[in-house]
């Protein structure tokens, strides 16, 4: 490894005083020799910022802006970043001591390429060293940027194990790459890294695998995560970011693959909205049938749900869980 490849860990701070310490002295045990941490405090209202002042010195900065989001102060943190290699962190969570440098190993040897590794989910106030990642599908080495994108939108579409969730703390990106793709959309949303990495990703050689290297991911009580949020405005976010996805992956490639994958991502839409929000239901509904007609996901993949689905329709099953939520409060 390049022991002069300086790597920029960008951390933006927003009311997380009982994480922000233990989320820098992650990042302050990292094997890597070269590493400079940027944080910008989003307008925190407790005393997240003070803490982390505490760790300044000429390798760790903190810079303060007003309360903007998230996204904001990521693009805040790449314009203040002077690596050649850019780690996002979310300062809840955590990286394994040898994370970086064993991604920025796989990158001195793939240049051009983005490199991903291992999540450790933990809940909250539970030791994350004690769980052990699940392997996922693309712990295989290497995958195409248009193929990794159609396995991660297209799921069990595509083939058996493929789908599910890739953290942003899990990527480590050249800075080359990321001036390609753009900047974050400042756009409030709970699936802004989603968007944001699927530029990333076309614009990148490939993903390649680190084995070993892992992020570990704190799930907040009360689903407290953004990524968790559910009234309109995150709605019509998440809706948002699929139709730009859709637009960032058919513009590489309109293959049926390609529109069965983004299928898939609208009808997820349509079944997370409905029915509070049945208009942007509907809206999701209509992108899936064009892009595959011939398309019918279960709202329910198994069980009692399933079964009442296919006589009565989802939407049914849904608004009676619905109503039964609200009954339940």
């Amino acid at each position: 490894m390049d022991e002069k490849a300086l790597v920029s860990v960008i951390i933006p701070l927003y009311n997380a005083e009982a994480y922000i310490s233990e989320c820098i002295k992650s990042v302050l045990a990292q094997t890597c020799p070269n590493i400079e941490v940027i944080i910008i405090d989003d307008g925190s209202t407790d005393n997240s910022a003070a803490l982390a002042e505490t760790f300044a010195s000429s390798e760790v900065k903190l810079y303060r802006q007003a309360n903007k989001g998230a996204s904001t102060a990521r693009n805040y943190g790449l314009r203040e970043a002077k690596g050649k290699y850019i780690q996002f962190l979310d300062a809840d969570d955590l990286l394994s001591a040898d994370k970086i440098e064993a991604q920025v190993g796989l990158l001195e040897q793939n240049p051009g390429c983005i490199a991903i590794c291992d999540t450790v989910y933990f809940d909250d106030g539970t030791d994350p060293y004690q769980n052990k990642p699940v392997k996922e599908w693309y712990s295989n080495g290497f995958n195409e940027p248009v193929d990794f994108l159609i396995k991660l939108y297209g799921g069990d579409l595509i083939g058996p194990n493929y789908g599910g969730m890739v953290q942003p703390n899990a990527w480590l990106t050249s800075r080359h790459v990321i001036d390609k793709a753009g900047l974050w959309n400042e756009m409030r949303s709970p699936d802004d890294d989603g968007e944001f990495f699927c530029r990333v990703i076309l614009e990148s050689e490939g993903v390649c695998y680190a084995p070993g290297a892992v992020n570990y991911y704190r799930k907040l009580a009360g689903n407290k995560n953004l990524s968790a949020q559910k009234d309109q405005e995150a709605c019509q976010s998440k809706l948002t970011v699929t139709d730009l996805k859709a637009k960032h992956l058919l513009r590489k490639s309109d293959s049926d693959k390609a529109k069965l994958a983004l299928s898939r991502l609208y009808w997820e839409n349509a079944f997370a909205f409905y029915p509070e929000f049945k208009k942007l239901a509907r809206e999701a509904e209509i992108k899936a049938k064009m892009l595959a007609p011939h398309l019918r996901i279960r709202a329910y993949s198994n069980g009692l749900k399933s079964f009442l689905s296919k006589i009565f329709g989802w939407k049914s099953i849904s608004y009676l869980q619905y109503l039964k939520g609200n009954f339940s409060k």
